[in-house]
């Protein structure tokens, strides 16, 4: 196994998003086009806490979807950074709401990036890497 590989075998996505459509986008973004292994997808928010416990893996970026039910990305970012255990974990919002009041919105609810939707076969395999290096990404399409 290469060392690309392992590196790769030892980074964990979670993607809370209730857009079925979306949902395999980023599904197959990430493991077939990218290569990574480790991708959980919740359906939804609910539970959102009990269900991110029950990994088997501590998610090292997670992608929320903001305009979800029961529980918006904004209301499951405070639950994230209220936890101990994922308080530096990298959340990246995804949105098909890029209006500059949202954007600034996200900025200073404390993500550490934010993708537009629709995920770009082109772009989002490049925007990966560089939030994995810890670079504030906040792409809009």
């Amino acid at each position: 196994m290469s060392d690309t590989n392992s590196a790769k075998d030892s980074i964990t996505f979670l993607y809370v998003e209730d857009d079925e459509l979306s949902r395999q986008i980023m599904q197959t973004l990430l493991q077939r086009v990218m290569g990574y292994t480790k991708v959980y997808l919740f359906r939804d928010s609910d539970h959102f806490r009990e269900r991110l416990h029950a990994l088997p893996t501590k998610p090292t970026v997670m992608f929320l979807d903001i305009h979800m039910q029961p529980v918006n990305g904004f209301e499951l970012l405070q639950t994230i950074r209220a936890d101990d255990s994922y308080q530096d974990t990298i959340v990246i919002a995804v949105t098909a709401s890029v209006m500059n009041e949202e954007m600034t919105r996200l900025q200073h609810s404390g993500f550490d990036g934010a993708v537009s939707k629709p995920l770009s076969l082109e772009t989002f395999p490049t925007l990966v890497p560089r939030i994995l290096n810890g670079e504030s990404v906040w792409y809009v399409a």
